[in-house]
């Protein structure tokens, strides 16, 4: 049996990595710090007997855990808060530093990876993300190896979407350009490049759900909606494709709030379209850009 203050500084340094882990597999920072906690408490008890590699040993097992408390997340149908409710919650997780942390990772990485099954989830980040070996993911989640390798890759498909024919990528990369423009005037607050983006019969649409978020079921006026636009910032929002097109997800701390739905026409967007309803943000196609 280890020293149990020499194993504790052998945890404590491994620490900042099983966070990571955890909270590409949860999504939550007070989860993954929950899994991180009962990953400390399995060594101490075990006192690292029999480990020969402590980090590898750590990772699976924290992964193991995640992939507990995903499926117990799944078998309850725990539907995700709204974004304002849980604001309204008490916690000792500074909202500032997971968004920070959301932002690193991608905040649309996030969300897609919320919609996959739990052990397609851990096969795709341990070994997409964490470059473990599918033998060793194939002994967390029960599966052979090659079952191991078809669950990432289900996910990476889900993940990239799929490819853009030969004949649109170049709309792509033009709507790809307007959007993030639209964003970076957005977050700087720079009113005057959002009206050059705008065009001056642009509608804006929302659903019931987005209408307190932004305002009037249907704007027609570009100058009314760069003020929204100011006013919101773009803090929790990055460009993700939304049924096949470039669109926004607006996610704060890496929890789908809202979607943004652009029409671009000669270098201008020409409509928008805010979709808030849960049930219609479960029904989008949602995939990461490259």
């Amino acid at each position: 049996m280890a020293d149990a203050n020499s194993l504790a500084a052998q945890f404590e340094a491994k620490r900042g990595h099983l966070r990571g882990v955890a909270y590409r597999m949860l999504g939550s920072l007070a989860e993954a710090e929950d899994a991180v906690q009962e990953t400390w408490l399995r060594l101490s008890r075990s006192g690292g007997d029999g480990v020969d590699n402590l980090g590898a040993w750590l990772t699976t097992v924290v992964a193991r855990v995640c992939l507990d408390m995903l499926r117990t997340r799944k078998s309850r149908h725990e539907a995700p808060l709204d974004m304002e409710e849980a604001v309204r919650m008490p916690s000792t997780i500074d909202p500032e530093q997971e968004l920070l942390l959301a932002n690193s990772i991608g905040l649309a990485l996030l969300v897609i990876l919320d919609t996959l099954e739990p052990a397609e989830r851990l096969a795709f980040v341990l070994h997409d993300l964490f470059a473990m070996p599918f033998e060793e993911i194939a002994d967390v989640v029960g599966r052979s190896t090659d079952a191991t390798r078809q669950l990432a890759r289900r996910a990476r498909r889900r993940i990239q979407g799929s490819p853009a024919p030969l004949a649109g990528r170049s709309d792509r990369s033009r709507q790809r350009e307007v959007v993030d423009a639209y964003l970076a005037a957005a977050r700087e607050g720079n009113f005057d490049a959002l009206m050059s983006l705008l065009d001056p019969n642009i509608v804006l649409r929302a659903d019931q759900r987005a209408l307190g978020r932004i305002g009037g079921g249907e704007i027609r006026s570009a100058s009314a909606i760069a003020e929204r636009a100011v006013k919101a910032g773009a803090r929790a929002a990055q460009p993700a494709l939304v049924d096949g097109e470039v669109g926004v997800v607006i996610a704060p701390s890496g929890k789908l709030l809202m979607v943004l739905k652009f029409t671009v026409a000669d270098g201008k967007i020409i409509e928008m379209e805010a979709i808030g309803d849960r049930d219609r943000l479960r029904q989008l196609d949602l995939a990461v850009l490259g």
